[in-house]
């Protein structure tokens, strides 16, 4: 099902059983959406004009290698946390072997209470493509058909949506997101995610809208719009060009959890928009080191907040000494006292807006592939499938 009638200004997303009221969905992302910042995430979506008891958006745990989850690994299996406020479990998944990405979608449902699983063919990393996995493996069009199929047998007896995210293709001359539409649909998934770049691209250069809004006109299932939204007001329009159901959002919420809440405005007609203090900011520093310490302990939980200091503080008028200083707390008496050094009044620094946040780099000169990959796109070479990389990132 597409969106749904707009009700008081907003928007509605149906994926199998699953409604969302807000059709917007927190993309994974390596070492970022964990169990912390998917609750600071949720609750500031839910401060926005959710419907009373309604879900607010779909926020997606870090994807997890299905080998690991099959074998037990102690890594993968940590990484499924979650807050006792997140009504929906929705993880993503990743492999290559078809029988294992079964299995592990039957453990993750059975035994983990997942309600939403969702399958990375769009990573871009060299690790990951060199082996045939992530944004390489749609151009092996009956392999994706096997490895979405196998998943669709697991999750569908539980009434459990299965989702996919892909890129435009490898490379301009090898698109494939128009035949990865087709195969999700015809084995059952409740949707498809595009991000409008290339592998090639990675995160360098502009989204193509216009490639989202041709997987639309080709699919009945419900197609999801990421790359470059950077402001609500970006995912508006992305829904308006491309006729998109929804949104994902990714690098545009990097310390900026807030933006959830705007989103969830302006999916609802409301035209809103955060702009915090330097001091509301510090607060929302502080509740994300609480919740991060609160799922594993000081020392781990303050290192893990660290990557997230220059995030938050993009913008601002903090001197290096104490940008630094933040960089490497931990513990809370001294996070607390950097965080006083911080000036409550600045204002949030305007000239960001609509910019873009956290990596970009350059296109590749090259996609890092396996040897005669693009020699012939229907062929299936399980042999790879051994050799399945173990990668917490997509």
């Amino acid at each position: 099902m597409a969106l749904s009638e707009r009700a008081a200004g907003g928007f509605g997303l149906r994926l199998g059983s699953l409604a969302v009221d807000t059709p917007v969905i927190l993309a994974p992302m390596a070492g970022v959406t964990n169990a912390a910042y998917r609750q600071l995430c949720r609750e500031q979506a839910e401060a926005g004009a959710v419907p009373a008891g309604g879900q607010a958006g779909l926020f997606v745990c870090e994807m997890i290698t299905s080998r690991g989850i099959v074998e037990g690994d102690r890594k993968s299996l940590g990484m499924l946390q979650f807050d006792p406020g997140e009504k929906v479990r929705s993880v993503q998944l990743y492999g290559v072997d078809p029988a294992i990405m079964g299995r592990a979608t039957e453990i993750l449902i059975t035994e983990h209470e997942v309600d939403h699983v969702d399958l990375n063919f769009g990573c871009p990393v060299p690790k990951v493509t060199r082996k045939g996995g992530g944004g390489a493996l749609p151009y092996k069009r009956r392999w994706l058909e096997s490895i979405l199929t196998s998943v669709v047998a697991a999750a569908s007896p539980h009434g459990v949506p299965v989702t996919m995210k892909t890129r435009i293709g490898i490379d301009d001359d090898h698109q494939t997101y128009l035949d990865a539409g087709r195969i999700a649909e015809q084995a059952g998934c409740a949707a498809i995610a595009l991000h409008g770049r290339t592998v090639q691209q990675a995160y360098a250069g502009e989204a193509d809208w216009a490639a989202i809004a041709a997987l639309k006109q080709s699919v009945s299932i419900p197609v999801l719009g990421n790359g470059d939204i950077w402001e609500a007001a970006d995912a508006l329009e992305m829904v308006r060009q491309t006729g998109a159901d929804g949104v994902v959002i990714g690098r545009g919420c990097l310390g900026r959890p807030w933006l959830f809440r705007d989103l969830v405005d302006a999916f609802a007609g409301f035209a809103s928009k955060t702009l915090p203090t330097l001091g509301e900011v510090a607060s929302m520093i502080r509740r994300h080191a609480e919740l991060l310490v609160g799922y594993s302990d000081e020392h781990h939980g303050l290192r893990e907040m660290r990557k997230h200091m220059a995030w938050y503080l993009k913008g601002f008028p903090v001197g290096g000494e104490v940008r630094r200083a933040l960089g490497l707390v931990a513990g809370f008496d001294e996070l607390d006292d950097t965080l006083a050094l911080l000036d409550p009044a600045a204002a949030f620094p305007v000239g960001e807006l609509g910019l873009p946040r956290g990596r970009q780099g350059s296109p590749r000169a090259k996609v890092a592939l396996p040897e005669h990959w693009l020699d012939d796109p229907l062929a299936v070479d399980l042999e790879l499938a051994d050799a399945e990389i173990g990668v917490s990132g997509g």
